[in-house]
């Protein structure tokens, strides 16, 4: 008998079934089962962040989160932050400050900054610094990264304004 587990679970929006061996992290099947290759696997561990998701609406390391405990869990990866082909404005405020080099790290850093910005709209420098400290980038440094996020967080502001 196959110790695999069927789950359920919404991602980006839409209803999934996956089957999945018990021991699998969400990012093997994210990547590998479900073709939703933009969450990277950079250290395995929960150290980088490069593999951020939101699950519920909160960053998780999903190298560290099995996949089996994503049953029922409303999941939002990287792939759900565009619409369609319109780049959201964190993700156009990365690519306009140039807060990205090889990219390994950048999904996770906009889905943790795209939580952020749910919890708090105008965040400052300390606090967006403070946020992201668990995602880690060897290439572009830090304060591109941070400039992208406080112009996203404006530009939001300024389309709910008007």
């Amino acid at each position: 008998m196959s110790g695999k587990r069927v789950v359920t679970t919404t991602i980006n929006g839409d209803d999934v079934e996956f089957l999945c061996e018990p021991r699998q992290t969400l990012l093997e099947v994210l990547r590998n089962e479900l073709n939703l290759t933009g969450a990277k696997e950079g250290c395995s561990n929960g150290n980088c962040g490069a593999c951020t998701v939101l699950m519920n609406g909160r960053p998780v390391v999903s190298c560290l989160v099995l996949a089996v405990e994503a049953e029922g869990a409303e999941l939002r990866t990287i792939e759900g932050v565009a619409c369609g082909s319109h780049l959201d404005e964190l993700q156009s405020a990365f690519l306009e400050g140039a807060a990205l080099q090889c990219g390994i790290c950048t999904p996770g850093f906009i889905m943790q900054a795209e939580s952020l910005l749910e919890e708090n709209p105008t965040p400052t420098e300390d606090e967006i610094r403070f946020y992201l400290a668990g995602n880690l980038c060897r290439c572009t440094g830090y304060d591109k990264i941070v400039r992208a996020v406080q112009a996203a967080a404006t530009k939001r502001q300024e389309q709910s304004a008007s």
